[in-house]
């Protein structure tokens, strides 16, 4: 009897509680946008006229009609609008980690994504399309001409599950659409399945490449604006915005203008026509800040990783140097598990998994450094296990017959000669933590290779900006690898 009136106390509770509360969670993530003065807004800048970079009076900026979309959301709710850029698969956990307050990035609203989160009305309908090699053009004409054959497309899209329904159709799925073209050029694909504006992009500027006839059919279609689950309060203002500027004919005129803007010359994408690929570096001239900004931001982010591997590879050491068997499995175990895991996955960890998990949002710096200075710290751990171990046992016994503690007799006799001793392979590490840090552009970190990418995506040049990131990574590892030389034989002259 007990148990019932138990039941029905707590029905009665969540009845009269429950949902003013649920009520107060709905718009607790709008009010906080309100306060703050701030809305962010996640999106994949390479996807023209959607979002794309665009150098406007000298400055790099995300443009598209997809951002005008959320200046024009972020004008009605009476906020600033701040863009967050990186890879279209990273978006909804992102959006799900509270990275960013809604999703605008022509995606599709299917319906795997809307287990996750919530979308708005279709607010843009675009047709799909196939485009080929220039050369292949008379060979693709209807979807049957694709089976068996390998079809790119970027990785998480409605293109993906076109393109898994072909028949024996090859799958290449990417994280970035330049990627993809460099594919089809280079022979690797055999057609690109995208939006018709962002196919028709890039076959303006690319002669070698040409629209097929085919048109491929998505249940799907269209695209939509993603929030979290449950923001109804945030979805209901972004669809009112959405209803005015569709009342208005805005996002049709946005799509004409931004389809332009892509293709005008000051961007960089005008091209003579070539019949094979000829290479042009011309864009070096207007987007020679991008790599400028990507070489302060990987030096920065690589100096915090070494300075901090280092000392944190060196307390890593002597714990595995340690006479206590506990404290030696610690250290053990954490050079295992880092150098046992890969970097992407760490950085994947530390940035998504603390905000989810922990509570801690630590910024797209803090994560870039920390994911560093954690990876480093277990090889320079190793590093200096060896150079501690190197050093004679005669000297600590003599500092210790002398009245020095161990510590002191650690710090000011043992760690000294180590140094000096793996200052070398210490060098190397730092050289390998420059070249490493590329892989923080998949959290959309400014470094060269995300400079790189944004060049790709803005010039339509699949390749030349790549070869220029690794010019300067070279310039960068081989000074960095005199000055270390020059470091050592002082060193030794000071001996």
């Amino acid at each position: 009897m007990k148990k019932w009136w138990m039941i029905v106390i707590l029905a009665a509770c969540v009845t009269v509680f429950g949902h003013p509360h649920a009520g107060a969670q709905q718009g607790a993530k709008l009010d906080h946008i309100r306060k703050s003065g701030k809305i962010t807004v996640g999106t994949s800048a390479e996807y023209a006229p959607y979002e794309f970079h665009k150098k406007i009076n000298g400055k790099d900026q995300i443009v598209g009609f997809d951002i005008n979309i959320a200046k024009e959301i972020a004008k009605d709710l009476g906020v600033e609008l701040v863009i967050r850029d990186m890879e279209f698969g990273n978006l909804l956990t992102e959006l799900k980690t509270g990275g960013v307050d809604f999703v605008i990035a022509g995606m599709t609203p299917d319906e795997e994504r809307r287990k996750s989160v919530d979308f708005s009305n279709i607010y843009y309908e675009a047709k799909q399309a196939v485009f080929v090699r220039a050369d292949d053009q008379g060979k693709f004409k209807t979807m049957k001409d694709l089976e068996g054959k390998t079809l790119g497309v970027q990785i998480g899209t409605t293109q993906e599950t076109i393109a898994k329904a072909v028949p024996n159709a090859k799958i290449r799925a990417l994280g970035r659409t330049t990627e993809l073209v460099l594919e089809l050029k280079s022979k690797k694909v055999d057609a690109l399945i995208v939006e018709l504006p962002v196919a028709q992009g890039y076959v303006r500027n690319n002669p070698d490449l040409a629209l097929s006839a085919i048109q491929p059919q998505s249940e799907a279609g269209g695209s939509a604006v993603a929030v979290n689950k449950g923001e109804t309060s945030l979805l209901s203002a972004i669809q009112t915005t959405l209803d005015r500027l569709t009342a208005e004919g805005k996002i049709d005129q946005w799509v004409a203008e931004m389809t332009e803007l892509a293709e005008s010359p000051d961007t960089g994408t005008g091209q003579a026509a070539r019949p094979a690929y000829n290479w042009n570096f011309t864009f070096l001239k207007e987007y020679g800040s991008y790599f400028w900004t990507g070489i302060r931001l990987t030096l920065e982010v690589s100096a915090v990783a070494v300075i901090g591997g280092f000392i944190f590879g060196t307390l890593i050491s002597l714990l595995r140097l340690s006479s206590l068997w506990l404290v030696q499995f610690i250290g053990s175990a954490y050079v295992e598990i880092i150098r046992g895991t890969p970097m992407l996955v760490q950085l994947l960890l530390f940035y998504y998994g603390l905000p989810l998990f922990a509570g801690l949002d630590i910024g797209l710096f803090g994560a870039a450094c920390l994911t560093l200075i954690v990876n480093s710290s277990a090889y320079i751990a190793e590093i200096m296990r060896a150079g501690i171990q190197g050093v004679d046992r005669g000297q600590m016994e003599a500092a210790r017959s002398l009245g020095m503690p161990r510590g002191m007799a650690l710090r000011l006799i043992i760690l000294p000669q180590a140094f000096k001793t793996v200052l070398p392979a210490l060098g190397n590490e730092f050289v390998v933590v420059v070249k490493e840090s590329s892989i923080l552009s998949v959290i959309g970190f400014g470094e060269i290779i995300y400079q790189a990418n944004a060049i790709r995506a803005a010039t339509y040049q699949p390749l030349e900006p790549l070869l220029v990131a690794a010019a300067i990574y070279f310039v960068l590892t081989f000074t960095l690898s005199k000055l270390l030389g020059l470091g050592e034989r002082r060193l030794r002259v000071s001996d």
